[in-house]
């Protein structure tokens, strides 16, 4: 897995391992894990960075309904996977 550190807002680091990414309706998701471990906690992170952009800005997938539709998607492509919420 590829181990991505993200910046808050507030300047803090945090750094994720990238589990699974895809697209859906344009916006690019990436599914990360604190840990590369089988019990570490995920998050699902959407680019809202414009196109014009040069880097990604994400932020975390918090929307109930954004986040069981996104969440159905990576089930489906990691079919070895279990993904509890």
């Amino acid at each position: 897995m590829e181990k991505l550190t993200f910046l808050g807002k507030d300047g803090d680091a945090m750094e994720l391992y990238v589990v699974e990414q895809t697209r859906i309706a344009g916006i690019n998701y990436l599914l990360t894990a604190d840990s590369e471990d089988e019990d570490g906690e995920c998050l699902i992170l959407k680019d809202i960075a414009s196109a014009e952009e040069p880097e990604s800005i994400y932020e975390i997938v918090e929307d109930e309904r954004e986040l069981n539709g996104v969440l159905a998607v990576f089930e489906q492509l990691l079919d070895d996977v279990e993904i509890r919420k």
